[in-house]
């Protein structure tokens, strides 16, 4: 017997193990397939949004640090300004800050997600840039296989409220979040007049973030349509085009 046939005869020993597998559809992960793609050239693109709309916004000012922070690692980062965007729903999808923030969900490669924390979650204005982006545009999901970073800044004590529920949204939503964060108390107090960060801990830690966002993207962007293929779709898919073959053939 053949070496080839012995890995036949073993994968269909494997499949009687697996009554309900449809065989046609199964994929057995490789670091070959996974590793195919050569790494892209061009820069990181990561779409940072935040949460408030007051004049000194504390989640803007540490998305700016974090988009410099980006951009001195090789990144491309753009900041969404949530200024105009109406509530979910209230608009057509076609009004220009959707249209806008949409575009930017699509070009991204990665995300940076900063809310103020207020009556002990995330601001309705972060939950509504959230809620514009679809799971799906026109059969392509905007999100899906994108990298994603959390953050809060505070007007109190050290809370991961806001953060712990943008994770959930970032899982809704199909994205790859990090595990690092960054929460930062009392944000009044570590900004200077210039609208700088002060070096602290909490600085630190979004230097962390950022860092650990731009590695994840690097590993993830070329693989995130092998690594988001799952097998449950491939069978509807398959069911999908049978019943288009046999709604020809009647």
């Amino acid at each position: 017997m053949t070496k080839d046939s012995q890995t036949e005869q073993t994968r269909d020993e494997q499949y009687q193990a697996l009554p309900h597998i449809e065989s046609a559809c199964f994929r057995v992960p490789t670091a070959e397939q996974l590793f195919a793609t050569p790494p892209s050239a061009h820069k990181p693109r990561i779409l940072l949004l935040y949460g408030s709309l007051r004049e000194r916004s504390f989640s803007r000012l540490a998305v700016e640090e974090g988009a410099r922070l980006l951009e001195a690692m090789g990144a491309e980062p753009r900041i969404f300004n949530p200024r105009g965007l109406p509530l979910a729903d209230a608009e057509d999808a076609s009004h220009p800050k959707v249209q806008e923030l949409r575009e930017l969900a699509q070009w991204s490669e990665g995300m940076v997600w900063c809310s103020p924390e207020r009556h002990g979650a995330m601001t309705g204005i972060m939950k509504t840039q959230i809620d514009w982006i679809p799971l799906s545009i026109g059969g392509m999901r905007p999100t899906q296989g994108k990298t994603l970073a959390v953050m809060q800044v505070c007007g109190g004590s050290q809370s991961f409220n806001a953060v712990n529920q943008l994770r959930v949204l970032g899982r809704w939503m199909r994205m790859v979040t990090i595990p690092n964060q960054s929460s930062v108390p009392k944000a009044f107090t570590e900004f200077d007049d210039n609208n700088r960060m002060l070096p602290s801990p909490y600085y630190n830690r979004i230097v962390d973030v950022m860092e650990e966002l731009m590695k994840f993207t690097l590993l993830i962007r070329d693989r995130s349509d092998y690594l988001t293929d799952r097998y449950s779709e491939r069978v509807e898919s398959a069911e999908e085009v049978s019943k288009r073959v046999n709604q020809r053939s009647m």
